[in-house]
């Protein structure tokens, strides 16, 4: 009674009075006594009340003492069990607060775990147990940054929403929380789905409060944090604005003397600075100093005053630089050494405040031009990139920042490359196994092009070993995760086959969980919400899983290395005899070339000065307003009808007649010549023209960034009395990256005589898509020409084939040959597909089955190797996606085909694959020589053709990738 009394008055002597009775009554408890558990739990509860008024650690420590005895003094059948297990749980997550052990709040996220494992399903305290477990998890997240902490607190405070009544008074409360939890993990994961969660709860929060109630403020001031992080990842204006109008009203109906007030105008104030990076407005950034100046006159001496000392700072350095104001300066660094000095080591703000101050010298130094400005820039990005807090995301914005300064104002400096290491290292993380495949790729959008820096930088320093790494190991991470998941276990199976088991199991279910995890949107229920949510911690669970068994087997002797990104040396191990690789890197200030050739034991770095990442950029657009403009987006000649190859088009404007007359594609292919291929040509030797297609060497091509998007297969002067081409000296292909050649050299293996053969299958009128007759007449050939080699082929044409018999027939072949419409989604590659006429065989699909004698895939449809501007380094396309699927080469289009060429090519491909089998007459299937069939088979149409814009528009299309 004294505690309750004490909980409305807070009258001090009422708790002190309670704790001295609840003392007396266990001096008075005999032991062994089936009261006493109980009474140590209430006397532990009056402890934790007097330590939450007090803060005397020596309250909280007897509480945690009281509780956990009363624990263990109660028999597990006993129905008081969970209770007591919840109050030791919220006593050691008070202390935690105060002292930041992490013991603690582990201890305290076990016992309230176990508790609520304890309690029936409808108990009506249930709610009360799952919220302290919630408040648990997001406390402990805030030192951890540990995804499955917050994965946990969005599952119990969803199951609370859905347990709590609707017309509940706690209701709007439970939906801040959770609001807000959801609004955390978009900060550290960025996926959009998270806002949209965050703000759609905190504006129910909002809507579901009456005006004058207390909460109010609180609940408009959350609201404003969700659309101010969602600004900040957006840069859209209307978020930000309506975060200042919510965050205005929360100060407004605030009392000047409520412990929150502060609180809320720093949050006012960074809204106010944020919109100022967009608008440049004075009274912008004034409002945010006021606000900011007012919060921390108002707030005591503590480790939240540091961090509004932090955007304090922040705001005047920003003001500084626009106004160059001393005052501005002089407050801005008192601001600063005051937030140094009140932060403990490993606080959740230390993060925030190292990348303020490299950003605030950054400011002076620009203004100054004090070389100790940039230095200390540098020194604090470099701290806050290695700090032990912070999300992986903010980490890779401060790490490539660092890496960034140091080349443009240290370019020798021997910290350029770990900073770029380190920062791909983020880029890995932040597109990790624990997101779906769409979400990885959402979060890579942002950040492409940071290994194509890397790699730029490493040149620059004489380091193309180092720029190869760069290369392989920031680009096409989507694919080489799969890779990964797939890669064999033989050798680690034959060490230990338990553990090569489980690597085995919890691969495919990574791989599976990947492509078919779906995704939340708005019109589903709360039920279905928390259904996802458990789908997503489950995914989560298998991602740590897998990185723990990956460290056990890395702790084996000869497997330190295990599923690690191979160094240099060892892809120098495994090259094709036939021909280099050539690796081809462009960026803002420098392009070069690396070649890889068997028997060498250093990369050949190629510098090409005469090309640049704005010549590729204007090739690459010059290229998209041609094709659009010309005709060339259908597979048939009626340019006027839209197909599922891409989106309804958008007007584009043509190119003029000043730009047609100078022949685009001929200008495109003499500078891809002139500056790019010929000198790597000459390089290598390559100077005189082989006598027949039999003798020609191979050439890998491995494009980054904007070449991705470039014909270099083509690269040659086609008029005049010198023309010559890279079709004289070499049989192209392309490869994603170089690990998908080397693997391939590495794991070379015969294909199993029993499935060697062809299946192909001709779509004319898939639903949705235009007529595409001319595919029946493509496979008609290519049938009567296997038939007539005795060849083991199956033909299945339209309606006669479902997905499931396409993917069935797929198995039992070794080759495939598609001639129909395919469409390619950018947003998630594994939905990328091949339209039938009984549905669509998605890439999600074909990965999911087994295709491990899977040999050659020839797709003749449109645009199967276009790839995705945004994510040009991750090979976002079919080819590369049937490569994963396990292909060792595929035959592709850059863009859209004409039926005719198409069976021209088709029907040459084949017919030198059947002629060149060395006398083999069996029934099988080899596409080993694929590559030289295709250069016959272009070379047979382009020689039948003239030299026109429209003839090279016809053949150039046609492209090989892989072995």
């Amino acid at each position: 009674m004294l505690r309750s009394r004490f909980d409305r008055s807070r009258n001090f002597s009422d708790i002190t009075e309670a704790i001295s009775a609840q003392r007396r009554a266990l001096e008075l408890t005999p032991s062994g006594h089936f009261l006493l558990p109980g009474r140590l739990s209430d006397l532990g509860n009056s402890l934790n009340a007097r330590f939450q008024s007090t803060g005397d650690l020596s309250d909280i420590t007897e509480a945690i003492a009281t509780q956990e005895k009363a624990v263990k003094l109660t028999p597990d059948s006993d129905s008081s069990l969970p209770w007591r297990l919840s109050n030791l749980g919220i006593a050691l997550i008070l202390r935690f607060e105060r002292t930041g052990d992490l013991s603690d709040s582990s201890r305290a996220i076990s016992a309230l775990e176990l508790a609520r494992d304890m309690i029936p399903v409808g108990h009506p305290n249930l709610p009360s147990l799952l919220s302290n477990l919630g408040r648990t998890l997001e406390v402990h997240f805030d030192r951890t940054w540990d995804p499955s902490d917050l994965a946990k607190c969005i599952s119990a405070r969803q199951k609370v929403v859905e347990l709590t009544p609707e017309d509940d008074e706690e209701m709007p409360s439970l939906l801040l929380d959770l609001g807000a939890t959801f609004r955390r993990r978009f900060e550290q994961v960025g996926n959009p789905t998270d806002s949209d969660e965050a703000i759609t709860l905190q504006l129910k929060a909002v809507e579901l409060t009456p005006e004058g109630h207390a909460g109010l403020p609180h609940r408009l001031d959350a609201v404003g944090n969700a659309l101010s992080a969602r600004f900040d990842m957006t840069r859209e204006r209307s978020y930000i604005d309506a975060a200042i109008s919510k965050q205005q009203k929360a100060v407004k109906l605030t009392p000047r003397n409520d412990p929150s007030f502060p609180g809320r105008l720093i949050n006012l104030g960074t809204s106010f600075m944020r919109r100022f990076e967009m608008t440049k407005s004075p009274s912008d950034i004034d409002n945010a100093i006021a606000a900011q100046t007012k919060a921390v006159e108002l707030s005591p001496n503590d480790p939240v005053l540091s961090t509004m000392l932090g955007n304090l700072a922040v705001s005047l350095m920003c003001r500084f630089e626009q106004t160059g104001s001393a005052s501005d300066l002089a407050a801005a660094e008192a601001a600063h050494q005051r937030s140094v000095d009140l932060i403990p080591d490993g606080h959740g703000s230390q993060f925030a405040l190292l990348r303020n101050i490299a950003n605030a010298s950054y400011i002076r130094f620009n203004k100054s031009g004090d070389s100790r400005d940039l230095e200390k820039c540098i020194s604090q990005y470099e701290s806050a990139a290695t700090c032990r807090v912070g999300t992986p995301y903010l980490k890779l914005k401060v790490a490539a920042r660092w890496a960034r300064l140091l080349r443009r104002h240290c370019p020798h400096s021997p910290q350029i490359l770990p900073a770029f290491d380190m920062a791909l290292g983020f880029v890995a993380l932040i597109a990790g196994l624990e997101q779906t495949v769409k979400g990885r790729y959402t979060r890579l959008q942002s950040d492409s092009g940071i290994a194509l820096e890397a790699a730029a930088a490493a040149c620059s320093l004489d380091r193309p070993d180092k720029a190869l790494e760069f290369l392989e190991h920031g680009r096409c991470l989507v694919w080489s995760q799969l890779n990964n998941l797939r890669t064999p276990l033989d050798e680690l199976r034959i060490v230990d086959s338990s553990l090569a088991d489980r690597i085995a199991d919890i691969s495919k279910q990574l791989e599976y969980t990947g492509s078919s995890r779906a995704t939340a949107h708005i019109s589903m229920s709360l039920s279905e919400r928390i259904a996802l949510e458990d789908e997503s911690q489950s995914h989560l669970k298998l991602a740590q899983q897998w990185d723990d068994l990956l460290q056990t087997a890395r702790a084996i002797p000869g497997f330190e290395n295990f599923l690690k990104p191979s160094p240099s040396s060892t892809l120098l191990h495994h090259l094709p005899a036939s021909g280099p690789i050539i690796v081809i890197n462009v960026d803002e200030g420098r392009c070069d070339a690396i070649a890889l050739l068997s028997g060498v034991d250093e990369p050949f770095h190629i510098p090409l000065p005469n090309f640049s990442l704005n010549k590729a950029k204007k090739y690459r657009t010059d290229l998209k307003i041609l094709l659009r403009s010309g005709g060339f987006r259908l597979r048939e000649k009626e340019a006027s009808t839209v197909l599922a190859d891409e989106p309804a088009a958008r007007p584009i404007k043509p190119l003029n007649r000043a730009r047609r007359d100078g022949d685009v594609i001929h200008g495109i292919l003499r500078g891809l010549w002139n500056d790019v291929v010929k000198p790597i040509l000459d390089a290598l030797g390559f100077s005189v023209h082989p006598t027949s297609t039999e003798v020609l060497p191979r050439i890998w091509w491995c494009p980054t960034g904007a070449m991705s998007f470039l014909p270099l297969h083509a690269a040659g002067i086609y008029t005049g009395s010198k023309s010559e081409s890279i079709l004289d000296y070499a049989v192209s292909s392309y490869t994603p990256t170089v690990t998908a050649i080397s693997n391939r050299v590495k794991n070379h293996r015969a294909i199993d005589k029993s499935v060697s053969g062809l299946f192909m299958t001709s779509q004319p009128n898939a639903p949705g898509a235009t007529s595409i007759p001319g595919t029946t007449k493509e496979v008609d050939s290519i049938h009567s020409m296997g038939r007539g080699n005795g060849k083991r082929v199956l033909r299945l044409d339209g309606g006669d084939v479902t997905a499931s018999d396409c993917l069935k027939h797929m198995e039992n072949y070794s080759s495939v040959h598609l001639a129909c419409h395919a469409s390619q989604d950018a947003a998630d590659p594994l939905q990328s597909r091949f339209l039938l006429h009984n549905g669509s065989l998605d890439l999600a699909t074909i990965l999911q089955s087994n295709l491990k004698n899977a040999d050659l895939a020839f797709l003749s449809a449109c645009q199967t190797s276009t790839g995705e501007e945004k994510l040009s380094d991750e090979a976002v396309h079919l080819a590369a996606g049937m490569l994963a699927a396990g292909y060792r080469r595929v035959v592709a289009t850059m863009w859209s085909i004409g039926d005719q060429p198409a069976q021209e090519v088709a029907s040459s491909f084949y017919n030198y694959l059947w002629s060149h089998s060395d006398g083999n007459r069996d029934d099988g299937f080899d596409g080993t020589r694929s590559a030289y069939a295709l250069h016959h088979a272009v070379q047979q149409l382009r020689h039948r053709l003239d030299n026109s814009e429209s003839s090279l528009l016809t053949w150039v299309p046609y492209v090989h990738f892989g072995y």
